[in-house]
């Protein structure tokens, strides 16, 4: 990029620069050089927008995170119509694509990470737990459906999703498993619960 010239979206740009260089070189690939080489541009530009890398990656996070949370509405608001099961597998494909995956592992391995999102206000567990709140939702709006049962404890039932299709997903590096072995997941997972 030349010097002088005004970028349209800077924030946007290096974003998507660090999910490439993410999925593509992992955890330990990624830092604020590669970011901005992979963006085209000058490495001021990430700290004249971010304090630190840090802040970088909280904020691309919290970017997720906000995708996250659209799912979840469009999920609830999917709720009394398809398939229980099929609802859930599609939310669990598009919420373990593979840039949240390796999100995922971003926020295991850095701790400093962890704790700026924690001060954000995010979930314990950031990108899984706001999915697993999401999974709650949903179930919870299923319920008073009655296409889940009356006694069904989605609070439990959430995380054990997230966490079966967390792991389905994590198995296949660079692939995500095929939608029938996650709906095998879903109705497993859900068989005493779905009505």
């Amino acid at each position: 990029m030349p010097t002088g010239v005004a970028l349209q979206d800077p924030r946007g740009l290096l974003f998507d620069a660090a999910v490439r260089v993410l999925v593509r070189d992992g955890v330990t690939g990624l830092t604020s050089r590669a970011v901005t080489i992979e963006g085209g541009v000058a490495k001021g530009v990430l700290h004249r927008h971010f304090a630190d890398f840090d802040a970088f990656l909280a904020d691309l996070v919290l970017d997720r995170i906000a995708r996250v949370e659209t799912q979840a509405t469009a999920l609830r608001n999917a709720a009394g119509t398809g398939a229980v099961a099929d609802n859930l597998t599609q939310a669990l494909m598009v919420l373990f694509e593979p840039v949240m995956v390796s999100i995922v592992v971003l926020v295991i391995a850095r701790d400093e990470l962890r704790t700026r999102l924690r001060a954000a206000g995010t979930a314990r567990f950031p990108l899984v737990g706001e999915g697993a709140a999401m999974i709650a939702g949903y179930l919870r709006v299923e319920r008073d459906h009655g296409r889940i049962a009356s006694d069904a404890d989605v609070d439990t039932l959430a995380p054990a999703l997230i966490g079966a299709a967390h792991l389905l997903f994590t198995e296949r590096k660079g692939s995500q498993p095929e939608p029938a072995a996650v709906h095998k997941v879903v109705t497993t997972v859900l068989a005493s619960a779905l009505r």
